[in-house]
């Protein structure tokens, strides 16, 4: 079992805790890192933006990387919501278990 880090940015922290609450529920994440206060600079339709964010980390296995893409996506305000994931190459073995035991 491959654990995977997935990285996603929201509107606020408040559509962060009902985008990371759904994952942990629906048992496609162990776990939701959430990061309330971070500003992102960035191109969007031709204009240079600034704004407000949240970060979520979402702790799963490679399996369900898709689906929880997926589910972000119809959870999230945005038209193009950031979320990318990674494996992770190494750990504490224990919690990487507790992931798996954790997630469906």
């Amino acid at each position: 079992m491959q654990v995977y880090f997935v990285y996603m940015t929201a509107r606020d922290e408040a559509e962060a805790l009902v985008i990371g609450r759904t994952l942990v529920e629906e048992r496609l994440a162990a776990c939701i890192n959430i990061l309330p206060a971070m500003t992102s600079v960035y191109w969007w339709e031709g204009e240079l933006e600034q704004s407000a964010e949240a970060v979520l980390i979402a702790k799963t296995q490679q399996g369900l990387v898709t689906e929880l893409v997926e589910r972000v996506k119809r959870l999230h305000s945005y038209a193009c919501p950031s979320i990318v994931a990674w494996p992770v190459e190494t750990g504490h073995r224990p919690y990487l278990e507790w992931i798996a035991k954790e997630t469906r």
